[in-house]
């Protein structure tokens, strides 16, 4: 059963930079496709980024297009979410999350992601304030 524990996040002012990150356990991530989600207060979970292990492919929500960058450290069985230029409505919880199905088009078709993945971490709290 693949554990993942997120760490980062905190208060940043506009503008500023965050790095997430989520490291895995009870497997690897190697072979599996990996996400960022974001939720904020009294929102649904939308996706931001996802990322396949297998061939590199990756793909942003417009949102994130430029500014946040998905990785994967595959020694280190952990995956970062960079986060530059941030905004006030970026602010939300973060989760990362891991699935057996890699990041495709197909995945990213759908409306939301989430059906796609197994494995979520605890969330991350990220705050952007004036």
């Amino acid at each position: 059963q693949l554990q993942l524990v997120e760490s980062g996040g905190g208060s940043v002012q506009p503008g500023g930079s965050l790095s997430l990150s989520c490291a895995a356990s009870g497997g690897s991530l190697a072979g599996y496709g990996i996400a960022w989600f974001r939720q904020a207060p009294g929102e649904e979970r939308v996706a931001i980024s996802c990322h396949a292990t297998s061939d590199g492919s990756t793909y942003y929500r417009d949102s994130a297009k430029g500014r946040f960058a998905i990785s994967v450290n595959k020694a280190k069985n952990t995956m970062y979410l960079q986060m530059n230029s941030l905004k006030p409505d970026a602010t939300a919880g973060y989760y990362c999350a891991v699935g057996e199905v890699q990041c495709s088009v197909t995945v990213v078709s759908t409306p939301t992601w989430d059906e796609w993945y197994e494995y979520w971490g605890q969330g991350a709290q990220v705050t952007v304030y004036s």
